[in-house]
């Protein structure tokens, strides 16, 4: 390269490295720039839950008022026994009506004065602390409801790649933010009122004072800038650390039975520890930063209490103030500079609820994968149950070719296995129908309606799941079969169970169906849960069924049970039947085959045995046998060909020696290799 391209490269290497610090510098300067105050902008966040609460913040706000203007009441009783009682000035002009009273009477008054604005200060901050409780906790009820009807709209997608401790950590927690926020306005509203208040007795008082009291707010302004710049990052960090925390306790009871099958509780614990410990030491340094934080405005403020107390004696000395009134002035730059002492307390808890509010509203704003058109069509009671798929295909996030044009058409009443290996999409394909997720091509019809333009919840009414693992809830035995119909009574709950074949097992319980089951069904069998599954499908009674591998993961016996009542079940309604146990699945109307996101093979039983392909290699895999094949009729000139080649002696190096054993092979696997008796050309294979 010559020296003239080596300086060109140079100068555009200088140039662009001059760009991006000028950027940085402009982005730094903006930042440094911001008020320390921006972040009271995301408040507008807070708006929609406040309006229906308007009444309870009104009178919070009442409250406030009164509040501010009792702590402006509250010096003057001390004022006038120390002037009045105790010296010689005469009373205000606003009390002219005492000035028939003795002393003894006047400090009676005095006292009496005190004794009720210290009770109605308090009383105030009694009933101010009921409103603010009931306007904080309905506010964030409203937050976390909305939040978990949203959760609950989000699509399978989203909750894959979520971690639910997280979740529940933006629900249960973070939700507690927008009522903190509501909450706090009125304090803050109450010490701008009796700051503004205060200054203006002040400076009646004595202007000098007045002013210097105002010495300290460029600093303090100053600080909450730099804090606003410093310490919300450390926020940010300590609010994930403490998320994350709940995470790995959520994961490990959710996994505890593998955690202990392994022996890794120690490995657990470590982790949880470690994690822990990184939790701690970033909440301690934050800490840390705030106290000192606090410690230089304390010192601020109280080089302003110093000054006002200093110049103020001196006004005393000069005669211009008396005693009692430097004691109220005092009196009110206490009032005034105790908010501005506990800033830090303040920005903080206030940066930490707007951070944790933004992170509410990130769930609130994601938009539903699976969303309901506005104008998606009601179906009606009972759908006649007849499904397409036209030409579908799918793809989870970071993957291709979950399935690829997918077409078939189940008939009303029909029943469907679905078969596959291990990933070939069968689960998916069953997702779609439930429109837990939509395809990205083609579409699925349900009575010729595309699902994309039914409403949910009707569309979900039609059909029952039952899925391979048994998911119930904690509560009673009822309450889970009651889960697939609401309305429905003890009898019609105690039938389906009876159809399910699990009356037997549950009235053998000490509680019977009042019977407690644990965290996920964990005090019941598999069997016995799985059962209760397909008692919830009958109750259900939806004109749809999909079974998604129900039996997989149970014993024989138990299997005979539960296929007992899947029989029952499925009369009368389409069914979809997703099985690895290829038994099961003999009787079905038609059997896909799903391979590699595609529909390989279609059939009965009986056509695809005898086609010989992927369901007769998977059928036979499970037999350990092979399989009888359909009869072969070969012809004669055929069979001859092969006999020829079969009968011919193996030399050394023979290069047909592999074609030889070959065409034995296949003669032997017919029936038709017999090395001493030649076979007749009429028979008929295998």
């Amino acid at each position: 390269m010559t020296p003239r391209a080596l300086a060109q490269r140079a100068a555009t290497r200088v140039g662009a490295g001059l760009r991006a610090a000028g950027r940085r510098l402009l982005l730094r300067r903006r930042d440094e720039q911001e008020s320390p105050f921006a972040f009271l902008g995301d408040f507008r966040n807070v708006l929609p839950y406040l309006r229906p609460h308007r009444r309870l913040a009104i009178l919070s706000i009442v409250l406030m008022v009164a509040s501010a203007g009792m702590a402006l009441l509250s010096p003057w009783p001390l004022a006038i026994l120390l002037d009045t009682v105790l010296g010689n000035k005469p009373l205000p002009a606003l009390l002219g009506w005492l000035h028939g009273l003795g002393t003894y009477q006047l400090l009676v008054f005095a006292v009496i004065a005190g004794l009720v604005f210290t009770a109605l200060e308090h009383g105030l901050a009694v009933v101010d602390n009921y409103v603010n409780t009931k306007l904080d906790q309905s506010m964030v009820l409203d937050l976390r409801s909305d939040m978990f009807r949203h959760a609950q709209r989000l699509s399978l997608a989203y909750h894959d790649s979520k971690q639910m401790g997280k979740l529940m950590f933006q629900i249960n927690t973070q939700a507690a933010a927008v009522g903190a926020i509501a909450v706090s306005v009125p304090p803050l509203l109450q010490s701008v009122l009796t700051l503004v208040g205060m200054f203006v007795v002040i400076e009646q008082i004595q202007p000098t004072l007045a002013l210097l009291s105002l010495t300290v707010m460029p600093f303090v302004y100053l600080s909450a800038g730099w804090y606003t710049r410093n310490i919300e990052p450390r926020v940010y960090s300590v609010r994930k650390l403490e998320g994350d925390s709940l995470t790995i306790v959520h994961e490990a009871m959710s996994m505890l039975r593998v955690i202990l099958a392994f022996g890794r509780e120690r490995h657990e614990y470590r982790k949880f520890r470690a994690q822990g410990e990184q939790a701690v030491a970033a909440r301690v340094n934050l800490t840390v930063r705030q106290t000192l934080f606090t410690l230089a405005v304390t010192m601020t403020t109280a080089i302003g209490t110093a000054l006002v107390l200093g110049f103020g004696a001196h006004h005393v000395l000069q005669k211009d103030m008396t005693v009692g009134e430097l004691v109220v002035v005092m009196g009110y730059i206490g009032s005034m500079y105790k908010p501005l002492e506990q800033i830090s307390t303040t920005f903080s808890s206030l940066q930490q609820a707007f951070i944790s509010l933004r992170s509410a509203y990130e769930l609130l704003e994601t938009e539903p994968d699976i969303a309901e058109r506005p104008d998606a069509a009601p179906l009606p009671p009972r759908v006649r149950g007849q499904v397409v798929f036209e030409h579908v295909d799918f793809a989870y996030r970071g993957r291709s070719g979950t399935l690829r044009d997918v077409s078939f058409a189940v008939e009303p009443g029909q029943c469907v296995a679905v078969v596959g290996p291990t990933g070939a999409g069968k689960s998916t394909l069953m997702s779609l129908l439930t429109r837990f997720y939509d395809p990205q091509r083609g579409r699925v019809l349900l009575d010729g309606h595309d699902l994309r333009d039914v409403r949910l919840e009707p569309l979900r009414e039609q059909i029952s799941v039952v899925l391979q693992e048994p998911l119930l809830f904690g509560g009673s035995i009822r309450e889970n079969i009651r889960y697939g119909r609401l309305g429905a009574s003890d009898e019609e709950v105690e039938q389906a169970a009876r159809a399910a074949n699990a009356h037997d097992f549950v009235s053998a319980l000490p509680q019977g169906y009042d019977t407690r089951l644990g965290e996920r069904g964990a005090l019941l069998s598999g069997g016995e849960r799985q059962r209760l599954a397909v008692a919830r499908a009958f109750l259900k009674d939806a004109p749809i069924l999909v079974l998604d591998e129900p039996t997989s993961s149970i014993d024989s016996k138990t299997e005979a049970v539960i296929l007992d009542a899947l029989a029952r079940l499925i009369r009368g309604r389409t069914t979809f039947m997703v099985a690895h146990r290829l038994s099961t699945i003999r009787d079905a109307d038609l059997i896909l085959v799903v391979d590699g996101g595609q529909i390989a093979e279609r059939g009965t039983h009986a056509e695809l045995l005898a086609r010989g392909g992927l369901y007769a290699e998977l059928v036979e895999a499970q037999q350990g046998a092979p399989l009888p094949q359909a009869p072969v009729t070969l012809e004669p000139e055929a069979l001859a060909e092969l006999q020829a080649l079969a009968t011919r002696r193996i030399r050394r190096d023979d290069p047909y020696e592999p074609a030889i054993r070959a065409a034995r092979k296949l003669l032997d696997d017919l029936g038709l290799w017999d090395p001493v008796e030649r076979p007749s050309l009429s028979v008929v294979g295998r």
